[in-house]
């Protein structure tokens, strides 16, 4: 009864809830009901919505910023108009940000002397670089077919004048930087404007005034965004180019006959009028010959 078995089987331990069903949600805690998201949606790292140090309004502003589109404006004013934190607030998750480099504001001047905020939201500090080392080793023809830019469409082509004077050409420059001033979506690039430049000055050869021919390219715009203003431009510039004006012959010449000098005549020696010294009048009628 005293021997022992070192071969018997060790009893059997019980084991935790979880090691019996590992699928199942806990009894405590968060618990993730999640669908994937297939459009409008933003990728933020956890190591910006788990920041140890970020106050709760800073990680907030930090999502916002990085879910919207470039161009959005997120200074002060914008985001206490957004959300219901006053300015205050909002500029001191802003100074988070920035501490902890998911931020940088920098002021620029632009060309007009205005002072802007130019503000750059990183999802993931310290790491801009990293892929710019990480583009640098790719094979040399991998790296450009990807960084090289999508070929841009071409314009339409618009009329010709028949004579580019130069006095023509600045009048229709003058046209076309003015149209932004009755409707700012028809602001043109410079090489834009030198594409259409020769299409206002073929409708200003035909005698058509600066002021018409703004009014046949800015009238019955469309409400929704112009994609490219300056095809729209070009299509109108080509599409209503008018008729060249009718044709008027140059008014006959009243100018008075020039006044000859005084010839001696080399048959009777009278004095008459001519070009050239010879005979008078008369003494070429008398000799049919010297005519």
């Amino acid at each position: 009864m005293d021997a022992q078995h070192p071969n018997a089987p060790v009893p059997a331990t019980s084991r935790t809830p979880d090691e019996d069903h590992p699928h199942e949600p806990p009894l405590a805690g968060v618990v993730h009901d999640n669908v994937r998201h297939t459009e409008s949606f933003t990728v933020v790292g956890n190591h910006l919505v788990q920041h140890k140090d970020l106050s709760l309004l800073a990680i907030g502003l930090a999502c916002y910023i990085q879910s919207v589109r470039q161009g959005t404006s997120v200074d002060i004013k914008t985001l206490a108009a957004r959300f219901p934190e006053g300015p205050t607030r909002i500029a001191a998750g802003l100074r988070e940000l920035e501490k902890h480099g998911y931020l940088q504001r920098t002021c620029t001047r632009t060309s007009t002397g205005r002072i802007v905020t130019r503000t750059v939201s990183r999802n993931r500090p310290g790491h801009s670089s990293r892929g710019a080392r990480e583009t640098a080793s790719r094979p040399a023809a991998r790296r450009a077919t990807q960084e090289k830019p999508p070929p841009r469409k071409r314009l339409p082509a618009v009329p010709q004048p028949s004579y580019p004077a130069p006095a023509l050409l600045q009048a229709a420059v003058d046209v076309l930087t003015g149209l932004r001033r009755r409707d700012p979506r028809l602001l043109l690039s410079a090489t834009d404007a030198e594409h259409l430049v020769p299409g206002v000055a073929a409708w200003l050869e035909r005698e058509v005034a600066p002021t018409a021919v703004r009014h046949a390219l800015t009238d019955n715009l469309p409400d929704e965004p112009l994609i490219r203003p300056a095809a729209f431009l070009a299509h109108r510039l080509t599409a209503q180019l008018p008729p060249p004006p009718p044709f008027r012959p140059p008014a006959p010449s009243t100018a008075p006959e020039p006044r000859h000098p005084l010839q001696t005549c080399d048959g009777c020696d009278r004095a008459f009028r001519a070009p050239t010294p010879g005979r008078c009048r008369d003494c070429r009628t008398d000799h049919p010959e010297d005519a």
